[in-house]
């Protein structure tokens, strides 16, 4: 079976904009919804550019991951 990168993929070439909308989504559902603590294990170059893409969209990185992870479900659902 052969293996394929998310990053590898040529819509990562492009500028990510994200989607206000989905960032107060995710923020919302913080807010409203109990949360279980849970570890992803990252390399530092990914986690500075975690937070370098948060800063420059004026919210925490920790929203940003929950943001991605979202979009993510929600891509996958959709195609299933």
């Amino acid at each position: 079976m052969k293996k394929s990168y998310a990053k590898s993929l040529k819509e990562y070439d492009s500028e990510s904009v994200l989607d206000s909308k989905k960032i107060l989504a995710a923020m919302k559902r913080y807010k409203e919804s109990p949360k279980k603590p849970t570890s992803v294990a990252l390399d530092e170059t990914t986690n500075q550019e975690l937070k370098a893409v948060a800063e420059l969209q004026g919210i925490p990185y920790q929203v940003l991951i929950r943001v991605f992870i979202l979009d993510g479900l929600d891509r996958l659902k959709k195609a299933a």
